[in-house]
């Protein structure tokens, strides 16, 4: 029941959704007064959150920066970056890919001994494999051995991720080794919390794909279809984080 009301709120808060019940309250009502009110309601909202730039000033607020990175046992993956393609059976990027590949670069360059990937199926309806599955079928392709894998194919969401990941590190004799946890950088803030609030120790963040990257000059300008999409990123993250906070997840 929890997993079915969180996926419901996810669809409530996303701004897609309140654009398109204002167009559609615009088109319909047939009170003149309501109908002009919802149009520029929507005429601004829009403007604003298709706007690259607003979004990345903000969500600069509430990333994290870089940190300086040392040596560490276990490169934590947090899944929800890629989906499971069944045309060629093998793992497709979605938009935080960015997890993966700066986890590849750091078990390259030697920061981290070994990669635990952490992803079940999140997914409400589908029925694809475990997104740890296939990402590790990806991550041995591109010339990481298993020995060098800890797959955890459970989980569901990150509070889930970390619970998992514990309890494999220690069957696996691992207890308090040095994590490192890849993942997006808006999505920190709340995967931090989530730890704290199971005492995880020894834990370091890594961001990825930030919503605050350098801009172009249509990001000042110019109406963009991303910026909405980083909008729900970012307004899904401050919701998780305060249900998070006051004990609701």
């Amino acid at each position: 029941m929890t997993f079915f009301l969180s996926k419901f709120l996810l669809f409530i808060i996303r701004p897609l959704v309140w654009l398109s019940v204002l167009a559609i309250y615009s088109l319909f009502s047939k009170n003149k007064r309501n109908k002009k009110r919802a149009l520029t309601v929507l005429i601004v909202l829009l403007l604003f959150l298709s706007n690259q730039f607003i979004l990345g000033e903000v969500a600069r607020l509430y990333e994290p920066s870089q940190p300086v990175l040392t040596h560490y046992e276990v490169g934590l993956l947090l899944g929800g970056f890629s989906s499971y393609n069944e045309q060629i059976k093998s793992l497709k990027s979605e938009y935080s890919g960015d997890r993966l590949t700066q986890t590849l670069k750091l078990y390259h360059q030697g920061k981290i001994d070994r990669i635990l990937m952490s992803g079940g199926n999140g997914s409400f309806l589908e029925k694809n494999p475990p997104e740890a599955i296939y990402a590790a079928a990806y991550l041995n392709a591109v010339g990481v051995p298993d020995s060098a894998l800890i797959i955890e194919k459970e989980s569901r969401n990150t509070k889930e991720n970390f619970a998992y990941a514990d309890k494999l590190l220690k069957v696996l004799n691992k207890p308090n080794p040095k994590i490192l946890v890849i993942t997006s950088a808006w999505h920190i803030p709340r995967t931090k919390l989530l730890a704290e609030k199971q005492r995880l120790k020894n834990v370091s963040y890594y961001p990825t794909n930030s919503l605050s990257d350098n801009y172009s000059f249509e990001d000042y300008l110019l109406p963009q279809a991303k910026a909405i999409m980083g909008w729900e990123l970012l307004i899904k993250e401050w919701v998780g984080y305060f249900t998070t906070k006051i004990g609701l997840t």
